[in-house]
């Protein structure tokens, strides 16, 4: 995704001419591609709305849809039904994450989506398995576009569109507005992802951010890391077991569905003994990135995990999602980068972190 392809595209040059502007992207986590000159000062506004411009999406559609993407990923997709969504994970044969989703699907499609920059790849790795099924994916992220909206005026703006909203987090509803999805609350705050046309989304955009201010999309990804959302991105492509960035707590895996690539590791996990490695929630005075990694103090020869997710946060610290040996947490302190690097402050999680049944 180069930065001529993101000025060339009708809704990026919409938001332009509504003041934001485009940075270069960055090539390792492909996050923020824009600036908003509405945006709060801070980071985490109470509520707002964010253009995910960072974010794409896989319409898949045919008669094999549904079962050829049930063999591939870490949910059930033949139960899918047209008033949900659901988290998934794509996986190597060894079980590492290539990739998560927030997955739906609609009368004529299955959709996707993912990270801008993993798009590619991933869309054609899977089409490599196509073979005689009747499926055909289609990149579709400059046709549609999400928006996400956090708080409880949120909540009231979105009536005007959906005077139903989706009352529990992964609750879905399509009308002639497009498609909107509740999602994990935050800080306990509503968050809903709005997915529509590119021109319906221009169009209803001034009426939206005269009552609720715009910002930029790490707002949206800060609140992703508060709900304890994990995302894989570039730089943790085939790191993580999903079970390590707590994939099965957050509904992204179904243990009953049957074989996709990595099950059985998957499985193993989950069933044979203690899991060691979770994600915890973590705060540092410091700029944290995808992909670096973590030393305990009292273990300092070796990397204990690595940073999932960042963002910043108030105050000038970075809020993350990290993972770690358990034993990890247990003594001594976690810092960042080297084992004398700033030290991650552990937060608690908005769910508990449960052992396998």
């Amino acid at each position: 995704m180069t930065e001529t392809s993101l000025v060339s595209a009708p809704w990026l040059s919409f938001l332009t001419q509504q003041g934001a502007s485009i940075a270069s992207p960055d090539s390792t986590n492909g996050t923020e591609t824009l600036q908003l000159a509405e945006a709060a000062a801070t980071p985490f506004p109470k509520q707002f709305i964010a253009p995910l411009t960072e974010l794409g999406l896989i319409a898949l559609h045919g008669d094999d849809a549904a079962s050829f993407l049930h063999n591939q990923l870490t949910n059930d997709v033949e139960r899918l039904d047209l008033g949900s969504a659901r988290l998934a994970g794509y996986c190597t044969p060894k079980g590492r994450l290539l990739a998560s989703f927030l997955m739906w699907k609609d009368a004529d499609h299955i959709w996707l989506q993912l990270p801008r920059t993993l798009l590619p790849a991933i869309q054609k790795r899977l089409q490599m398995f196509v073979l005689r099924a009747k499926v055909k994916l289609s990149d579709q992220s400059d046709q549609r576009v999400a928006l996400g909206l956090v708080g409880d005026t949120a909540a009231q703006v979105l009536l005007q569109w959906f005077p139903n909203l989706p009352a529990q987090a992964y609750a879905k509803i399509d009308n002639q507005h497009g498609t909107l999805i509740r999602l994990e609350d935050s800080r306990q705050a509503p968050r809903y992802q709005w997915i529509l046309p590119a021109d319906q989304a221009q169009d209803y955009w001034a009426q939206v951010t005269s009552v609720l201010r715009a910002a930029p999309g790490r707002a949206w990804r800060l609140s992703d890391i508060y709900a304890g959302i994990p995302v894989i991105t570039k730089a943790t492509q085939e790191q993580f077991v999903p079970q390590m960035i707590n994939f099965e707590l957050v509904g992204g895996i179904n243990f009953k569905k049957g074989c996709y690539p990595g099950q059985e590791i998957v499985a193993r996990s989950q069933y044979l003994g203690k899991l060691k490695r979770r994600s915890l929630l973590a705060l540092v005075a410091a700029t944290a990135q995808a992909g670096s990694e973590v030393f305990s103090s009292a273990d300092p020869g070796q990397p204990c995990g690595m940073i999932v997710n960042a963002e910043p946060a108030d105050d000038g610290q970075s809020a993350c999602l990290v993972e770690l040996k358990l034993a990890a947490t247990e003594n001594g302190s976690i810092h960042l980068g080297t084992p004398d690097g700033p030290v991650l402050q552990l937060q608690a999680l908005p769910y508990a972190l449960t052992e396998p049944q």
